[in-house]
C-alpha cells in the first residue's frame, strides 16, 4: 500500500544519518538520497532533537556508536524507553564487530559495518529492515483494542489456542468483565466518560494478567474477557472495583463478573467463553452479589432470557402485558380512604403463565428495551384513569415509573403531556415516580424537566426513598411532592426502636418541606398503626391489597373511596 502512494504522490520515506564524521554523513546521505528523504545529526544529543521532530514520519535511524556528547549506545537507550519512539527502526553504524551482539540486545534491529564500500548491500538492509517495521506495525495495530489496549477478540481466541497448545495440563480459568446498564452510563453522561471508565477497566485488566500469568481482551463494546491461572478471579473483581468504585457509583452502575473455574479445555474456547459470559450475566442488576461462579442451570437462564426478548414484540402487538393496580389508602383524616393507586407491569405469557416482572424487567433494562414497555405501561395506565373518570365521575389519580433515562431523553415532557391528552386525562391524575437513585447526582438538567412538569400539573414521587444514595440534607434541593418510603426502611419498625425513630425523623423533615409521605410494604396491622401514629399520609402494601387486575381493583374504588 505505501509503495502505491509513494508512486502516485511522490513520496519519500523519511532516514535519519547519526555520525559526527562529516564525510561520513555525506557519504551516507548519496547513497539513502538515491531512494530516501535524508534527515541528518551529527551527535546523539542533536539526533534526538530531530527524532522528535519527525517521530511521525521517521522510517530508520542509521545510527553510530561512537560520537562526542551523547554517544549511541546512551541515545539508543533513550529511544527505547519512549514509547512514542521505540517503534522506530534502528540500524547500527560501526566497524566494531564485537559491538554488534550489545547494539542488538539494546533493540537495534540490525547493523551496517564500516566502510560503506557497499551501496546496494546497504540500501537493500534499509529496505528490509523498514518493511519490516512496517509490517509489525500493521500485524501490532490489528491485534490490540485501540481503546484500551488490551488484545482484540480474534488474536485473544488465538493466544488462548497457543496457551492450550503449550500449557496443556495447567487449571486456567475464564472470567467475563461486564458492566451494568453500560447503554444507560453512554447515553447520560455521554461517551467519552463510558471510553474512560473502559480504559480504567482495560489498565487493570492488563496489570492483572501480566502478574497472574494470562491474556485478556476487550471483546467487544464493555465486554472483557480473561484467561488466567486457576485461582486468582476474584482479586481481579475487587481490583477493578477499587478502581472504579466511585465514577460508577456516581453514574448508578455496577461491574460484573462471571468465572468459569478450571475451564474444561475439551471445550472450545468461544464455549468457554460463553460459560463465564453465563455467569455473569446471572447477576445482572444484583450489586449484592456481583460475582458469580459458571454452574449448568445458567444455560436455562440464559435460553430464557433470549425467549423473552424475542417474545417482546409479540407481546406488545397481542397485549400480553397487563398492567396491575395496587391502592394507596390516606389513613390520616377517619376512616382509610382511597387517595390513589400504583401501576405495575405483569406479563401473561400464553406458554410460560404469569412471568414474574423480577424475572423479564432487569433483562430488558439491561439490553435496553425497558423503554418499550415503560410506553406501554404509561399509555394503558391513562387510559385506564379515563375509564374510571367516566366510569365513577371522578379521577382516581395513578402513579407510573419512570427512570432518569427516559427524563433525560429529548421531547419527555411533550411525550407524557401527550399520553395523557390521548387519554383525556390532566396531569393532576396521572402521579410520576422516580426513584431516589434518579437524584445521585443532583442533576440540573434533571431538575429542570421535573420543574416544567410541576408547572404542567404533574405530581412527582420519590420512590424507593431510603434504599439509595441520597442524604436528608439533600431533600430541600430536589424537586418532589411526594416522599415514598421503601419498604426496606419500614420493615423493622414494630421490632426496632431505632427503625421507628428513623422513619419518624424523616417525616419530621418532610412536614417541613410540606411533603406528603407514602409508606409502601406495609403488611401489617402492628406497622400500620405506628405509622399512623408517625404521621404517614399514605399506605401502601399488602395490609391492604395486593397489586390486582383493574376489574379487581374496582372493589376497592367501591368500598374505600370518598364520596
Amino acid at each position: 500500500m505505501y509503495e502505491l502512494l509513494e508512486s502516485r504522490f511522490s513520496l519519500k520515506k523519511k532516514v535519519l544519518v547519526v555520525d559526527d564524521e562529516e564525510i561520513n554523513r555525506i557519504m551516507l546521505t548519496s547513497i539513502v538520497g538515491q531512494e530516501y528523504e535524508v534527515l541528518t545529526a551529527c551527535n546523539g544529543k542533536e539526533a534526538w532533537d530531530v527524532i522528535n521532530s519527525n517521530k511521525d514520519t521517521l522510517s530508520l535511524v542509521l545510527l553510530d556508536l561512537l560520537m562526542p556528547e551523547l554517544d549511541g549506545y546512551e541515545l539508543l537507550s533513550m529511544m527505547q524507553k519512549d514509547l512514542d519512539i521505540n517503534k522506530i527502526p534502528v540500524i547500527v553504524l560501526t566497524a566494531d564487530t564485537t559491538a554488534e551482539v550489545k547494539s542488538l540486545n539494546m533493540g537495534a534491529s540490525d547493523f551496517i559495518p564500516k566502510p560503506y564500500d557497499v551501496p546496494e548491500v546497504i540500501l537493500a538492509r534499509i529496505k528490509k529492515t523498514i518493511k519490516l517495521s512496517e509490517n509489525t506495525s500493521i500485524l501490532s495495530a490489528t491485534q490490540y483494542d485501540v481503546l484500551t489496549g488490551l488484545f482484540n477478540r480474534e488474536f485473544f481466541i488465538e493466544y488462548a489456542g497457543v496457551i492450550d497448545q503449550y500449557y496443556p495440563d495447567a487449571d486456567m480459568d475464564v472470567i467475563a468483565v461486564n458492566f451494568n446498564r453500560f447503554h444507560s452510563i453512554n447515553e447520560l453522561y455521554g461517551r467519552k466518560f463510558g471510553d474512560e471508565l473502559l480504559n480504567i477497566t482495560g489498565a487493570v485488566i492488563k496489570a492483572f494478567v501480566s502478574d497472574k500469568r494470562g491474556i485478556g481482551c476487550r471483546y467487544g463494546a464493555d465486554l472483557f474477557y480473561v484467561y488466567v491461572s486457576h485461582g486468582n478471579s476474584i482479586d481481579l473483581y475487587k481490583e477493578i472495583s477499587a478502581k472504579l468504585q466511585d465514577k460508577i457509583e456516581n453514574a448508578g452502575s455496577r461491574i460484573r463478573v462471571g468465572i468459569y473455574p478450571v475451564a474444561d479445555r475439551t471445550l472450545e474456547i468461544n464455549k468457554r467463553l460463553d460459560c463465564a459470559l453465563l455467569a455473569c450475566n446471572s447477576v445482572r442488576g444484583n450489586y449484592r452479589e456481583p460475582v458469580a461462579f459458571y454452574n449448568s442451570r445458567m444455560h436455562e437462564e440464559e435460553a430464557f432470557a433470549e425467549r423473552i426478548m424475542n417474545d417482546l414484540d409479540r407481546a406488545l402487538a397481542e397485549k400480553q402485558f397487563v398492567v396491575y393496580y395496587q391502592p394507596k389508602l390516606a389513613i390520616q383524616n377517619g376512616d382509610p380512604y382511597l387517595s390513589s393507586a400504583e401501576a405495575l407491569i405483569r406479563w401473561e405469557h400464553p406458554e410460560l403463565g404469569m412471568v414474574s416482572p423480577g424475572r423479564f424487567i432487569p433483562v430488558f433494562e439491561e439490553n435496553g428495551l425497558i423503554k418499550r414497555l415503560d410506553r406501554y405501561m404509561w399509555k394503558e395506565a391513562a387510559r385506564q384513569v379515563s375509564i374510571w373518570k367516566d366510569k365513577y365521575g371522578a379521577t382516581i389519580p395513578v402513579s407510573v415509573n419512570v427512570s432518569r433515562i427516559d427524563m433525560l431523553e429529548d421531547g419527555f415532557t411533550s411525550e407524557i403531556l401527550d399520553v395523557c391528552e390521548e387519554a383525556g386525562i390532566s396531569p393532576e391524575g396521572y402521579m410520576l415516580e422516580v426513584t431516589e437513585s434518579a437524584y445521585t447526582d443532583n442533576s440540573a438538567k434533571l431538575i429542570e424537566i421535573v420543574e416544567s412538569l410541576r408547572n404542567l400539573g404533574f405530581k412527582i414521587e420519590m420512590d424507593d426513598f431510603g434504599s439509595g444514595y441520597s442524604s436528608l440534607n439533600m431533600l430541600s434541593e430536589m424537586p418532589v411532592d411526594i416522599l415514598k418510603l421503601d419498604m426496606k426502611f419500614i420493615r423493622n419498625i414494630h421490632t426496632s426502636s431505632k427503625d421507628l425513630r428513623m422513619v419518624e425523623l424523616v417525616i419530621d423533615i418532610a412536614r417541613y418541606l410540606e411533603l406528603t409521605v407514602v409508606a409502601e410494604g406495609v403488611e401489617n396491622k402492628e406497622q400500620f398503626d405506628l405509622l399512623k401514629d408517625a404521621g404517614v399520609d399514605v399506605i401502601q402494601g399488602y395490609y391492604f391489597s395486593k397489586p390486582v387486575p383493574p376489574q379487581e381493583f374496582e372493589t376497592f374504588i367501591d368500598k374505600y373511596r370518598r364520596v
